[in-house]
């Protein structure tokens, strides 16, 4: 009888050990809350992500912040504190994924974020260094609004984004674009996520008889005022931002949506793209691997998000592994060094190679221009 207690004592012990050898992943999304229609797809996608990377086995801790700034905190500090996490992923959102810096910059922990704001990796400071993100940076973005604007006639625009930390950044970086394009900002409006109504602004906007509105929202609620914008007579061009690729908004938006134009990840219309784009592949593995699991045409840009934070961890993590073992600051440390030197990582959306100044990586391989037309998505060259 004590053999055997020594027996599973010991057997215990060696269970414990290989679950501290194994790679944990800590990830808060918004699957509920305003953002939800970019949170669920990202979601769906961390349950296609490799379960084991270099020999070593992964785990994904996934949790919800419900699109709330204190929540995301909450969950990055419990993933840090109570599931020793070596990395996080998230959140979906500007808001939330600035909010969550002090407190991985803290423990030490890298993360990548699935949101789109410069300023959650600019300028690469003390805290930031431990911050990687995917998604496009808004001034590629903005850059290739500004362009087809002054490509098609457009001299006059006005502006409407989400009163956050979204819709501010996007208005800086249009606005700098804006001014090398020599495009004239004739309104710059506000309105929450959670709004009903936004018609003073749109009136305040069509009294500024623009050429053509720039809308910086994300997801779904991003089509009140394109659809407000088409109750009230507007007849000009209206461009999104990339944070509406996804199928929900053209849902939501349906009719009034016609004839939109967006720069997005090349994965959205990676079908449509010429054979010698060099994402076309990469965003076709992606494409195929989503809708295998869940569907012919349930594929959205924020997944591949999602999909592009799984590859760097893949092309990471055998890198820190030659320096420590999960679990530990050492390893935390090195995969943060490892992330920092990926290089020509091909993912859904663009090329990664990132550097001790440039925390995102990617460059104009990473755009494409697309209009709305008959309810579905149209490469745009």
């Amino acid at each position: 009888m004590k053999l055997r207690k020594t027996l599973l004592a010991l057997a215990a012990v060696a269970g414990l050990s290989t679950a501290w050898a194994d790679i944990n992943v800590g990830v808060t999304l918004s699957t509920t809350g305003p953002a939800a229609s970019l949170g669920i797809p990202e979601k769906n996608t961390v349950a296609l992500m490799p379960k084991t990377i270099a020999g070593e086995k992964v785990n994904y801790i996934v949790l919800d912040d419900a699109s709330d700034t204190t929540a995301a905190v909450t969950n990055a500090r419990k993933l840090i504190s109570e599931n020793k996490v070596d990395v996080i992923v998230g959140s979906t959102t500007t808001p939330n994924s600035l909010a969550m810096i002090d407190a991985v910059a803290e423990a030490r922990v890298p993360m990548i974020s699935l949101a789109a704001s410069a300023r959650i990796v600019e300028p690469v400071d003390d805290k930031k260094r431990w911050v990687f993100k995917t998604p496009q940076n808004d001034i590629l973005m903005a850059m290739a609004i500004a362009t087809h604007m002054a490509d098609n006639g457009v001299r006059n625009v006005a502006f409407i984004g989400f009163a956050d930390a979204y819709g501010e950044g996007w208005y800086q970086e249009f606005a700098k674009a804006a001014g090398l394009k020599k495009l004239n900002i004739v309104a710059n409006e506000r309105y929450n996520r959670t709004d009903t109504s936004v018609t003073g602004q749109v009136l305040k906007i069509i009294a500024a008889r623009p050429d053509a509105v720039l809308i910086a929202g994300s997801g779904t609620p991003a089509a009140l005022p394109q659809k407000t914008l088409k109750e009230r007579g507007y007849a000009g061009k209206i461009y999104q931002t990339h944070g509406v690729a996804n199928n929900d908004f053209l849902r939501v938006c349906g009719k009034d949506c016609e004839g939109t134009l967006l720069p997005a990840g090349p994965m959205l219309v990676a079908d449509q793209l010429p054979n010698d784009h060099p994402v076309k592949k990469s965003a076709q593995a992606y494409v195929k691997a989503y809708e295998d699991a869940y569907g012919k045409g349930s594929v959205t840009t924020f997944g591949g998000h999602a999909w592009d934070a799984g590859l760097l961890l893949q092309a990471a993590v055998p890198e820190a592994l030659k320096k420590a073992k999960p679990g530990t600051a050492e390893f935390r440390a090195a995969l943060r060094d490892a992330l920092e030197n990926v290089k020509n990582v091909a993912g859904a959306h663009g090329i990664f190679n990132m550097s001790p100044t440039d925390h995102n990586g990617l460059d104009q391989r990473a755009r494409v221009m697309v209009r709305v037309d008959n309810g579905t998505w149209k490469y745009a060259p």
